[in-house]
């Protein structure tokens, strides 16, 4: 009868470490479109719901910036003030902190032609917010000064994530299958 126990909860353990889902989101600008001109961004932020933990992908040509700026130069499109800024065409951002994240294009007039974002970023639910691990395929391309504690990464490969795509935490289904086997191979 122990072993029927045991079974149940090791199947049990099994199912939930396959559907848990990391709760930090990867969000792509713009979706298909990208970081470019001609965008309404705050249409596309509508709807959305960003919790510090998450992040933002850029993905843009030539010409253009990903510059994180003040409320103040978000407000007036001003340029060379920027908080951090990035120019790789591919800029990843983590979303490390609660309160509104600006973020317009730095090339001349694209602000004023719409290339901004204001992100409303709201704080995490648990303290174990999720951010890219220095084995995640990203290096760090610039950070911001501190107190402001955003980091831009540049990804070291071209893979675009979707969206808004829940990401499978990957840890959390290995120890939960191996606690599984361990249950299952000592109550026999």
């Amino acid at each position: 009868m122990a072993s029927f126990g045991s079974a149940v909860v090791c199947a049990i353990l099994v199912l939930i470490s396959m559907v848990v889902p990391n709760l930090a989101k990867v969000y792509t600008v713009g979706d298909s479109t990208g970081w470019t001109t001609g965008v309404d961004y705050s249409t596309w932020t509508s709807g959305k719901t960003f919790t510090a933990g998450d992040s933002l992908v850029f993905n843009y040509g030539g010409g253009h910036t990903v510059d994180e700026v003040s409320a103040s130069d978000y407000n007036t499109c001003t340029v060379g003030n920027a908080i951090s800024s990035d120019n790789s065409g591919a800029t990843t951002i983590a979303l490390k902190t609660a309160g509104t994240k600006y973020y317009i294009c730095g090339a001349v007039g694209h602000c004023g032609s719409g290339m901004k974002i204001a992100i409303p970023v709201k704080a995490a639910a648990s303290s174990g917010t999720t951010t890219p691990s220095s084995g995640s395929g990203t290096t760090p391309a610039s950070t911001s000064p501190a107190g402001t504690n955003t980091t831009i990464y540049k990804p070291s490969s071209n893979n675009v994530p979707d969206s808004a795509s829940p990401t499978l935490s990957l840890f959390v289904g290995i120890v939960a299958t191996w606690v599984a086997f361990c249950v299952m191979v000592f109550s026999l």
